[in-house]
């Protein structure tokens, strides 16, 4: 029996029929993987909706639209959808989670990125997978996010929000372009915590402790954990270590009046906004999570080891008896 065969099989039988399509500019390979997967699940017979950043990327092929396809704005996909595939690397996912946590729709990775902890599918055997994932052949994987919020007073002297976003990954406190370090405050729980001068601080989710936070020396968290880890970056002590904290915790970070550079904050990687000497930095877990669907024979361990490079097969070791 071919692919297809099998593919349109799992289909019939499968509760997803309207699939979200998501990727971004940049790369010819996710331009062709996009294209193969409208014209997959066309010949399957699925409706298709795709947001419009993604449908107006240059060479991406709608053709001669029909009921089966619709282009809709990237925030309303959740209301689209029953599933919604991001073409890309962990980046690209983190861009829509921004738009899908919270609304219940899962996302399934196809990975054209480089590392790609959280996209599972190979380009080159998609119709082999997704007919798999169509057959219920999937786990699911429910990850919190960051809220960050920059709190400070109005000319009236009430508190106000200058600033809020969402982050799957980590809330970046840095120094931007400046070479100094940064001498803030941090508290959790309103409990004092320390006062440190340092590049910056990493705060992540368990989704990214195998991102910027490993880079820093922080730890690998397992996704399933309700924490939080922090981790300075170049901490201008050698006693300064990451710690590991209860995701339901609230963190403040306060700069102190003596400090000599302008400090800024990014969530995922997205564009940096400043933090004052007068302004609070408050970041606490998101009441939204976001749903990923992994194919069954994919785990976090698995990952870790093929991304991570862990226990690499030889003639000498495996992690199977012979």
């Amino acid at each position: 029996m071919t692919d297809t065969a099998i593919s349109l099989t799992s289909v019939k039988k499968s509760h997803f029929k309207r699939i979200g399509l998501m990727g971004r500019a940049g790369k010819k390979s996710i331009i062709t993987t996009l294209n193969e997967l409208i014209h997959l699940l066309t010949q399957w017979g699925l409706d298709i909706a795709i947001d419009t950043n993604t449908a107006s990327i240059d060479g991406i092929h709608i053709g001669g639209r029909d009921d089966h396809i619709k282009i809709v704005p990237r925030g309303r996909m959740g209301e689209y959808c029953d599933l919604v595939m991001v073409v890309g690397g962990d980046g690209s996912i983190l861009q829509a989670s921004t738009v899908l946590a919270g609304t219940g729709v899962p996302v399934l990775g196809v990975n054209r990125g480089r590392l790609g902890f959280l996209a599972d599918i190979n380009p080159e055997r998609l119709a082999v997978e997704l007919s798999e994932v169509f057959a219920g052949e999937y786990h699911i994987d429910e990850r919190f996010l960051l809220k960050m919020q920059i709190l400070g007073s109005d000319d009236n002297g009430h508190m106000q929000v200058f600033h809020e976003s969402y982050a799957l990954n980590d809330v970046v406190l840095h120094a931007g372009k400046s070479v100094h370090t940064i001498d803030f405050k941090l508290q959790i729980d309103d409990i004092d915590v320390y006062r440190q001068h340092a590049d910056g601080l990493i705060v992540a989710t368990p989704t990214g402790s195998t991102a910027y936070s490993l880079s820093a020396g922080g730890p690998i968290i397992h996704p399933n954990l309700d924490a939080i880890c922090l981790a300075p970056m170049h901490p201008h002590t050698l006693s300064s270590r990451p710690i590991v904290v209860a995701g339901t915790s609230k963190i403040t970070i306060n700069i102190h009046k003596d400090n000599r550079t302008q400090p800024m904050v990014s969530s995922d990687g997205e564009a940096s906004v400043p933090l004052d000497n007068n302004q609070t930095l408050l970041i606490t877990k998101h009441d939204k999570s976001l749903i990923l669907l992994h194919p069954l024979d994919v785990d976090f361990y698995q990952a870790c080891r093929t991304k991570l490079n862990w226990s690499l097969y030889t003639e000498e070791f495996s992690l199977k008896d012979e």
